[in-house]
């Protein structure tokens, strides 16, 4: 996880795209099964697709959640780890997900 500078106010947007980037790289290996089905160019094109795929899903969900992905709140945020642990049971055994779920709590709780 890459870690949000403390000495600054943290928005909720920060939180968002710390949540975007620790969801991809819990993932990434998930992702990875992808490449056996598709033809990619290059590392950079998948690394992008890769980006754009965590993305989306969690677009999704804001969109299920009925929250706005580029104005979300703390409650938004809080919805929005409880589905992707949801989502992350497919795939993640049940103590790795409460770590990182426990991360990204800690620092929602920090707005």
């Amino acid at each position: 996880m890459k870690q949000v500078n403390f000495t600054k106010k943290i928005t909720p947007l920060m939180v968002r795209d710390e949540i975007i980037q620790c969801f991809l790289q819990a993932h990434s290996d998930v992702l990875e099964e992808m490449k056996e089905y598709h033809d990619f160019k290059s590392k950079k094109e998948f690394n992008e697709m890769k980006k754009l795929d965590t993305i989306c899903l969690i677009q999704s969900i804001f969109k299920k959640i009925g929250a706005d992905f580029d104005k979300p709140t703390k409650n938004d945020l809080l919805a929005l780890i409880k589905e992707l642990q949801k989502f992350a049971l497919n795939f993640r055994k049940p103590e790795i997900i409460d770590e990182h779920y426990e991360e990204m709590l800690n620092l929602i709780n920090k707005l």
